[in-house]
């Protein structure tokens, strides 16, 4: 029927919702029989509704309910037209019940029939619910008596919860009438058991996604934060106070003004994402997966600005808007709480704590209501009570509330009270609850409002895999590393840098240091130097001695030095150390940065910290306390730790009772550099291995898992072409991940070959057949000589595919020995370290070390390279050549 139809503009498009009620006036008036009128209708209002997203010119509000009128009246019309009996009834439940239907929504559906009236009904209802299908609906329908619903739902705390969220769309209104009074709290979950049962569902349902939304690709309708909490308060009130929608609750006192437009808001902010998601993918799809969040961005009209993308820009409004929803989901739960189930507490007299504070039920709270207004201090003070009295397990609801209201109160003056920095250094001194109180400082909106700087990180993400937290959470879970290693209960997580963290005096300078380390993100320029200079500014504000203030100031300025040293350079060189220790320079910048770097590299991605990274760190520590020890004016040298070296793991093998001529002769054949690569462990290790494998031609391929390191991988072979890379190739093509290489060749063109591997999942190889796999692919492909590359099947994990990310090449002469520093990066994937050693091979490169290192979806690895004739690179063609051919391979689409 053309008439329900609006022109289209000249753009070819519908207009949007004008004329919106003549098109739902006269779909309510179509033949339900006519299959193709009605799906061009159904058809036609999609558009339209999209048409008015895409030119956002109404509210999401308004478009939420559309979708939901287009339904309405096609299964009204096909419920009137199709079920001739008047012994049913057509109910919308769940999210439809609630006339919310986005895109792709689901249509959920229940028809209540008289229980002595099946038969009569059951013909009409079958011919309704195919027509639906016939239509392209897909629908979610349960057909029940009212006594079935209220059976099924005794037990059942989704169906109570759908129930609850009902209305009639069609047939008799008496039948749903009947099933809400069966389903009533006074004859099923009573409003206690209730509200008891929608806390655990979403406590639950936070631990399923980590306890936190702060994740790269969260989903809109599940995550903390999301939909489903303001749902759930939703839930609460209508069963407990028959509130039937949001704005109720302020009737009722639940809920202020203000309180009911932040609520408002920050839903109708998720809506439009959600909304944009299902017209994006077509689907009911509630992730905000990578692939999206770019195009999600422009959809609503972000751009990028200075030092942010938009797709950032979009991504932290998303971010502060959940934690924004955290906070009064607490507060609201929480009054609930006091409303349901502890409806008698407040007769119980209070336990005084001050003039300003009360306890009760081990909950803190204000003795009246100005005590912010006449006291804004007051507003630290309560987080440090906290702390000091074990005893207080939180804040009643009503003082968070008044929180919200006041914190307007931290201004200039506040920050500029040498009270208020009193209290808030006592935070970061006592012996417990500094992360807890930092937390919930950042939850309730303190924080960011005492210090500036640090709001201007709040919900600010970094479009990457590996910063896997936004930089506030980072921030706080930094500190929350640090406090692990300083209680005993924890030692067994990391006992070495807990035992260096419970030595420190003064550990409330380390947390000072990792609140300001990444404080200045976002701002453009280096963000070590600018976060110095808050620290600094913040340390002179607080009262920090200038010797502590120093210490934090270096720390912030170099935090990453040592995991940049570790990764990246070889500190197994003599140089490397005594050149980071001439930078480290004490004993106590040492222990403090070694901390910190751990904490740091934990909490950026706590998938990519393994034993690997804590053996390099750990060696690179223990290096540079030794040469700090031995005095900076007189470093070791290479000679004398090869000698060392050498001494120690001879006396190994002596007790091992390996024959004295037999490794001195093999020794023989071996360069200095292999004694200065590997801990004399290693080399005995390896030694007693080749000397086992006599004088056998087939490759000796030997699998270690060392504690504290992870898996070691030797490889004793006659040297032959492409060896590097068949070798990495064998290892991507079985799920191994390589951490580490050094390649070593002996005076009679043998290879001694040591990498570092792991599962995929980043565990050590565990498993006796697994390393039996390993060892047998490796020395079939190795004696092969016709075996010149590895076809790498396995394709990239579905994240990095979203990220281009340009081959870059750099070259560097390195100072401490005489070869070329060749850094490269690139798109990381399976196989990449085998394409990168064939490309060495055909340009007649040698790699002496390699330090592999992927950051998310980058590979940024670091190789030490010589010529044939073993000697650092000079020939800036040869490097430009090497340059070009390594780019365009890497680059190469088929890759």
């Amino acid at each position: 029927m053309p008439e329900i139809y609006d022109r289209p503009g000249p753009s070819g498009r519908s207009n949007g919702l004008n004329g919106w009620s003549s098109f739902i006036d006269a779909l309510s008036r179509l033949d339900a029989g006519d299959i193709k009128s009605v799906r061009a209708a159904l058809a036609e209002g999609h558009e339209r509704i999209a048409a008015a997203f895409a030119d956002d010119e109404v509210s999401i509000t308004r478009l939420v309910r559309a979708r939901g009128q287009v339904i309405d009246a096609v299964l009204r019309i096909s419920w009137e037209q199709l079920v001739a009996t008047e012994h049913a009834c057509l109910v919308a439940v769940g999210g439809y019940g609630r006339n919310e239907l986005l895109p792709q929504s689901d249509i959920d559906l229940l028809v209540l029939y008289q229980a002595d009236q099946f038969d009569t009904a059951r013909a009409g209802i079958e011919r309704f619910l195919t027509h639906l299908w016939d239509l392209g609906l897909e629908i979610g329908h349960a057909v029940r008596t009212p006594a079935e619903c209220a059976e099924l739902a005794r037990d059942d705390l989704t169906i109570i919860t759908n129930l609850m969220e009902s209305r009639v769309l069609a047939g008799d209104p008496a039948l749903f009438a009947r099933m809400r009074a069966a389903t009533s709290s006074e004859h099923v979950w009573p409003s206690a058991d209730f509200f008891s049962a929608k806390v655990d569902e979403q406590n639950q349902r936070h631990a399923r996604f980590d306890e936190t939304a702060y994740k790269l690709e969260p989903n809109v309708k599940e995550s903390p934060g999301g939909l489903r909490d303001i749902q759930t308060i939703a839930w609460v009130a209508k069963r407990q106070f028959s509130a039937q929608t949001l704005d109720g609750l302020v009737e009722y006192g639940f809920l202020s003004e203000r309180e009911y437009n932040d609520l408002h808001r920050g839903q109708s902010f998720l809506w439009r994402v959600r909304f944009a998601l299902h017209v994006l993918t077509g689907r009911n799809e509630n992730r905000l997966l990578f692939d999206h969040q770019i195009r999600i961005a422009h959809m609503l009209g972000y751009d990028d600005a200075e030092n942010t993308l938009a797709v950032e820009r979009f991504m932290q409004r998303y971010y502060r808007n959940i934690k924004a929803l955290s906070a009064l989901n607490d507060i609201l739960l929480q009054l609930f709480s006091e409303a349901i189930l502890h409806v008698d507490d407040d007769e119980e007299r209070p336990r005084a704590v001050n003039e300003r504070f009360q306890a009760r039920h081990g909950f803190i709270e204000v003795t009246h209501e100005r005590v912010f207004e006449e006291t804004p201090s007051a507003l630290l003070e309560i987080f440090y009570l906290m702390e000091t009295r074990p005893g207080l397990h939180g804040i009643r609801a009503r003082t968070l509330r008044l929180m919200r209201r006041d914190r307007r109160l931290i201004d200039e003056t506040f920050r500029d009270s040498i009270h208020c920095r009193r209290l808030f250094t006592e935070i970061l001194r006592q012996r417990s609850g500094i992360t807890r109180a930092l937390r919930r400082m950042n939850r309730y909106g303190i924080l960011g409002r005492y210090l500036p700087n640090f709001g201007q990180i709040i919900g600010r993400m970094q479009y990457d895999l590996f910063h896997t937290l936004t930089v506030d959470e980072h921030t706080l879970f930094v500190i929350r590393n640090m406090r692990r290693l300083s209680l005993s209960r924890f030692d067994h997580e990391l006992p070495f840098a807990s035992e260096l963290m419970q030595a420190l005096n003064k550990p409330q300078i380390l947390y000072i240091t990792g609140l300001m380390h990444d404080i200045a993100k976002g701002r453009g320029g280096d963000h070590s130097e600018l976060g110095a200079v808050d620290a600094r500014a913040f340390c002179e504000a607080h009262g920090i001695s200038s010797e502590d203030t120093e210490m934090v100031c270096w720390l912030v300025r170099r935090h990453l030095l040592m995991s940049m040293t570790a990764q990246r350079r070889d500190i197994n060189d003599v140089e490397v150390v005594n050149e980071f220790a001439r930078e480290v320079a004490t004993r106590e910048r040492l222990d403090r940065l070694f901390i910190l770097t751990i904490c740091d590299i934990r909490a950026t991605n706590p998938e990519l910290w393994n034993s690997w990274k804590e053996s390099l760190l750990t060696d690179l520590y223990m290096n540079t306390r030794r040469a700090l020890e031995r005095g900076l004016d007189d470093p070791l040298n290479r000679d004398e730790l090869v000698a060392e070296t050498r001494s120690a793991a001879a006396a190994m093998l002596t007790r091992g009772g390996v024959n004295t001529p037999h490794f001195k002769n093999l020794w023989t054949r071996f360069e200095p550099e292999y004694f200065l690569r590997h801990s004399p462990e290693e080399i005995a290790r390896q030694t007693k291995a080749i000397i086992r494998h006599g004088d056998d031609n087939a490759p000796l391929v030997t699998l270690t898992d060392i504690p504290d390191q992870g898996t070691t991988l030797f490889v004793y072979t006659r040297d032959r072409d492409y060896l590097f890379g068949v070798t990495t190739g064998v290892l991507a093509q079985l799920g191994l991940s390589v951490l580490d290489a050094r390649i070593n060749s002996t005076s009679d063109d043998y290879t001694l070959d040591t990498y570092v591997v792991s599962e995929h999942s980043g565990e050590p190889i565990s498993e006796d057949f697994r390393r039996r796999e390993v060892e047998d692919a490796l020395v079939a492909a190795i004696a092969d000589p016709t075996v010149e590359s590895i076809d790498v099947t396995r394709r990239a994990a579905r994240r990095n595919r979203y990220f281009n990310v340009p081959t870059q090449v750099y070259f560097s002469q390195a100072t401490e020995r005489d070869c070329t520093v060749m850094e490269i990066i690139t798109a990381d994937r399976p196989g990449l370290l085998s394409i990168i050693g064939d490309v060495f091979h055909r340009c007649g490169i040698l790699i002496e070390t390699a330090k592999i290192a992927t950051i998310g979806e980058r590979a940024e690895d670091v190789f030490f390279v010589t010529d044939r004739q073993q000697i650092a690179i000079a020939d800036d063609e040869v490097l430009r050549e090497l340059r070009r051919t390594m780019t365009q391979e890497l680059d190469r689409a088929d890759h």
